[in-house]
């Protein structure tokens, strides 16, 4: 088979050693002796244009050898123009589908396909260049590499091109002087004083380079020892590696010295496993660290200076949830019910009327024949009106920050967040008052928003739970060796509970809002065989005849001081929220706004609403409370 093509040379070489200590081995892409590949641009693998023809490989001893032919396209008659004027001189290959193996000092490549071969503009370095590329991570996993040689390609013009032998299936140990040129084309016409190292190391044939490589490792081997203050000064006494032991060398010179920083030794690398392995340590990172102190007190400063840098090696952090980041909050199921539950009417300014008729003279009377009638007593006219305040939120964003945030719109996150805060504020408000003191400006005001905990008493029955009169009930008659505190504070707040809804006025079944540690200690009650009285939420719910427990952590340790002073600490609230209501206007619901400042290139966000709320019974709700005793009281 007579072929012509346009150009040929050395695809990669054999047995040099890359930067992270990797090696191709001879016979490694053997089985792509013959096959023809495309030639493209520069490992460009996302346009069809970047295809400028193919090459047929050739499996020899030193590596693989490419005849190249150029299609007619206009990308492969230009690859063509800058070859031939030799602008562009250099080969490399790309390849995955590898198969490695572990020689003590790095890993040999014994087994890859060659994907493709590129016209490149560059070589990185003389002799071999390999760029290895993971795609997936651990032992067996698929890699891909660029592989390039260095050497520059043999140009052929007109009908001086060689034939291409079609390759036999054996591997040639002794290539043929015709389709192997070993020697470059050298520019004649350059002046020899205008020839730079690269210029001169292409001028080497394969034993020169070799024999360079060797020399330079073996100074630099010495440069190193003398560094670090070795004993041993005579310069006659020369390392094994430079008899005969090892001659591979570690580092190319024309590689940048940064190489070198991040370096550890085999030994070195032992000694820190070891110290891992140790109980006390725990981890390769501590041991790192441990590793690190020392070397640094032992005034080590090219170790100091690798371990420095060891952090490069770690994977990066990685989010479990992406998006937006999860929120901490106080407990919400709560104020979903009170927000839901309470009775809503358009009207911000609202008005409550009832009519007293527990007056005794107004009581029906006997006649008694020749006497006069006398009329029934007057009845009571129990009459309130509350007006509306708002409520709102008001935060702030940096318009840097919102346009830097991409995996996540964080001025709605903020808005939420925002509208959240307010639900719970407007909640609070409601069951027990914003908890600050009455001068302060930013208080939600009682006569705007009357909280069931504070209201007068014609609305709200405050029962205090006697928790020492239920334990001297109990253990007189010796409960006390049987029932445990849990069940000693559970039926006294049962029995408050049922006392106090003799007095109770409001609508249906009222539920229970509470504290979470009040739940658990009515739960933990147990009888004299060790069984929980209550074995559920339902149970418990039975026992105190209401609808539904509701806990609420932020009621824990609200302490209110009646008018007499004394002070009562809040167990829970029994209302049915339909005897409540939130009166606001057309305009007066949650609303959100915002605003951009470009003085300060701020977006201000502004969630608001106007409101009123009162309960709208009388009776309508049952506080129970633990007597607080004053300091001093036994």
């Amino acid at each position: 088979m007579d072929l012509k093509y346009d150009f040929s040379g050395w695809a990669t070489r054999n047995d040099l050693v890359c930067a992270d200590g990797r090696t191709i081995r001879r016979d490694a892409f053997k089985h792509c002796d013959g096959m023809s590949v495309p030639i493209v641009w520069n490992h460009q693998h996302d346009d069809v244009d970047n295809i400028l023809g193919h090459a047929i490989l050739e499996n020899r001893q030193d590596g693989v050898y490419a005849y190249c032919f150029l299609n007619e396209t206009e990308s492969g008659k230009k690859a063509k123009e800058i070859v031939q004027h030799g602008d562009v001189h250099m080969l490399s290959i790309y390849a995955n589908g590898l198969k490695q193996m572990s020689n003590g000092r790095g890993k040999d490549v014994v087994h890859g396909d060659i994907r493709e071969v590129s016209l490149v503009v560059g070589a990185a370095n003389p002799g071999a260049f390999i760029d290895f590329v993971d795609l997936a991570h651990g032992e067996g996993a698929e890699q891909e590499i660029i592989i390039g040689s260095g050497e520059p390609v043999s140009l052929y013009h007109s009908d001086d091109k060689p034939p291409l032998v079609p390759p036999k299936s054996e591997p040639k140990e002794d290539p043929k002087p015709e389709t192997k040129p070993k020697d470059d084309p050298k520019p004649e016409d350059k002046p020899k004083n205008d020839e730079t190292v690269q210029d001169v190391v292409d001028s080497m044939t394969d034993k020169q380079r070799t024999v360079m490589y060797a020399l330079i490792a073996a100074t630099a081997e010495e440069l190193g020892a003398s560094k670090k203050g070795d004993d041993d000064d005579d310069p006659d006494d020369k390392s094994d590696k430079t008899k005969g032991g090892d001659n591979t060398m570690k580092h190319n010179v024309f590689e940048k010295e940064e190489t070198q920083d991040t370096t550890l030794s085999h030994a070195v690398q032992g000694e820190i496993l070891g110290l891992a392995k140790q109980s006390n340590v725990g981890s390769f990172q501590t041991a790192l660290a441990i590793y690190a102190q020392e070397a640094a007190a032992n005034g080590d400063e090219t170790l100091q200076h690798g371990i420095d840098n060891i952090e490069s090696l770690f994977p990066d952090y990685k989010d479990l949830r992406s998006g937006a980041p999860e929120l901490l909050t106080r407990d919400q199921g709560w104020v979903d019910a009170v927000m839901k539950k309470v009775r809503k009417t358009p009207i911000s300014r609202i008005r409550t009327r009832q009519m007293d008729a527990r007056n005794e003279r107004a009581r029906g009377q006997g006649y008694q024949k020749g006497k006069m009638k006398k009329p029934a007593g007057n009845m009571n006219m129990i009459s309130r009106t509350t007006d509306p305040q708002t409520v709102y939120c008001i935060d702030s964003l940096h318009r840097d920050d919102i346009v830097d945030i991409t995996d996540f719109d964080v001025v709605e996150y903020q808005y939420g967040v925002m509208k959240q805060n307010l639900n719970e504020e407007v909640a609070l408000a409601i069951m027990v008052g914003d908890g600050r003191d009455a001068d302060d400006e930013m208080k939600i005001s009682e006569d705007h928003i009357r909280s069931i905990w504070n209201d007068n008493d014609l609305y709200t029955i405050h029962y205090d739970v006697d928790i020492a009169a239920a334990r001297a009930e109990l253990q007189g008659s010796r409960t006390d060796m049987n029932f445990g505190e849990n069940f000693i504070y559970a039926e006294a707040i049962i029995t408050a509970a049922l006392y106090s809804r003799e007095k109770y006025k409001g609508s249906g079944t009222p539920d229970l809002y509470c504290t979470p540690h009040l739940v658990n200690v009515m739960l933990l009650a147990r009888d004299a065989n060790g069984r929980r009285i209550y074995d559920s939420r339902n149970d418990l719910a039975a026992a105190l005849n209401v609808g539904e427990i509701y806990t609420a952590e932020q009621f824990e340790g609200l302490v209110r001081e009646d008018d007499a002073g004394a002070k009562h600490k809040l167990l829970g609230l029994f209302v049915n929220l339909s005897d409540y209501t939130v009166g606001s206007t057309k305009g007066g619901e949650i609303s959100r706004f915002d605003q951009f400042d470009i003085q300060f290139n701020q977006q201000r966000l502004l969630i608001e609403t106007r409101l009123s709320g009162a309960l709208n019974r009388l009776y309508a709700a049952i506080a129970l409370e633990e007597p607080v005793k004053a300091a001093g009281t036994p």
